[in-house]
C-alpha cells in the first residue's frame, strides 16, 4: 500500500510541473505574439460571419498540439483581446480533440479509415456545438478575464530582449489566479489515476456491460489521460479485453475534459458554461465510441 501511495504522490508532482510548465511556457509565447502582431490585428483575424469565427477557431485548435490544460493561456489571450465568443469556444473544444497528437493516436489505435471519419465528424460537432453556445447565450458566463496594465501596452514592437520581461509577467498574471485550482484538480486527478485498479476499469467498461460507452467517457475525465499515456493505456485496456468503443471515449474524455482543466475553467467560467463543456466533449467521446463499433 504505502508503494501505491508513493506512487501516487511521485504523479502528483510531476504532472503538477508539467502542466506548471507547460501553461507558463505556452502564456509566454502566447503573450509574445499579441505584443508582436498587436491585439487589434489578433482580433480582425478571428473576427469573421457566423461561420468564419467558429472555423478559424478549429483551424488555430487543430495546429496547436496542446493538452488539455495548456489550451487555457491561449483562450484567455482571446477573451482579454474581445475575439468572437464561438471563435474562442470552438478553440478551446477542439484544441485537446482535434490537434496532431490525439489523431495520430487514434490512428495507432483504431486505423486510419476511424481517424479521418473522427476527423471530419468532429469538425462538424464542434462547428454545431460553438454555434449553439452563440445561440444559447453562453458569452455572459466568461467570467471577468483580469487584465494587468502589461496587456494594454500598445506601443511598437521593441525586439525580443525588451518585450520578454513584459511578456512573462503577462503570462505569470494569467496563470496567479489558476494555481488553487490547478492544484485541487491534479490532486483529485492523480489520487483517482493511481488508486484505481486497471481491472475496475475493465468491468465496469467490458464488452458485457450496455452502458460501457458512457461510463468510459465519464471515468476518462477524473482519470486524466495525459497525452503521453493515452497511448499505452489505450493499447493495455484493449489488449485487456476492453471493446474498442468504451476505449475510444475514455481516451476522448480523459484527453478532452480533465480534472484539473476544469478546475481551471472554473477561475474564468461560470458553472453553466463548465457544465456546457464537459456536456459538449463527453457528446463527441460518447458519439464516436458508439459509432466506432459500426465500422
Amino acid at each position: 500500500m504505502s508503494d501505491k501511495w508513493a506512487e501516487t504522490l511521485q504523479l502528483f508532482g510531476t504532472i503538477t510541473v508539467e502542466l506548471v510548465a507547460l501553461f507558463l511556457s505556452v502564456a509566454f509565447i502566447v503573450a509574445l505574439l499579441q505584443r508582436r502582431l498587436g491585439d487589434e490585428r489578433l482580433q480582425r483575424w478571428m473576427a469573421g460571419g457566423r461561420f468564419t469565427a467558429p472555423m478559424k477557431g478549429i483551424l488555430l485548435g487543430s495546429l496547436t498540439p496542446f493538452c488539455s490544460c495548456s489550451t487555457l493561456p491561449m483562450l484567455m489571450g482571446m477573451l482579454k483581446i474581445g475575439v468572437p465568443f464561438t471563435g474562442a469556444a470552438a478553440f478551446l473544444i477542439s484544441s485537446p480533440l482535434l490537434d496532431p497528437i490525439i489523431l495520430g493516436i487514434i490512428w495507432i489505435l483504431f486505423g486510419w479509415q476511424i481517424m479521418i471519419g473522427y476527423g471530419i465528424i468532429t469538425f462538424i460537432v464542434i462547428m454545431a456545438i460553438s454555434l449553439l453556445w452563440g445561440k444559447m447565450g453562453l458569452e455572459k458566463y466568461v467570467k471577468r478575464v483580469t487584465v494587468s496594465a502589461e496587456d494594454h501596452d500598445t506601443s511598437p514592437w521593441r525586439g525580443m530582449r525588451s518585450e520578454a520581461g513584459p511578456a512573462w509577467k503577462q503570462a505569470t498574471s494569467f496563470f496567479k489566479p489558476l494555481v488553487i485550482p490547478l492544484l485541487v484538480g491534479v490532486s483529485i486527478g492523480a489520487f483517482i489515476y493511481g488508486a484505481v485498479p486497471r481491472s475496475f476499469l475493465i468491468d465496469i467498461a467490458g464488452p458485457g456491460n450496455i452502458f460501457a460507452v458512457p461510463l468510459a467517457a465519464l471515468v476518462g475525465i477524473p482519470l486524466y489521460v495525459r497525452t503521453e499515456s493515452i497511448l499505452p493505456i489505450g493499447l493495455a485496456l484493449s489488449s485487456a479485453g476492453m471493446a474498442l468503443g468504451p476505449v475510444f471515449a475514455l481516451v476522448i474524455g480523459g484527453a478532452g475534459a480533465s480534472l484539473p482543466e476544469l478546475s481551471m475553467l472554473s477561475a474564468i467560467f461560470k458553472p453553466r458554461l463548465v457544465a456546457a463543456f464537459v456536456v459538449s466533449v463527453l457528446a463527441v467521446a460518447i458519439a464516436g465510441g458508439l459509432i466506432i463499433p459500426l465500422f
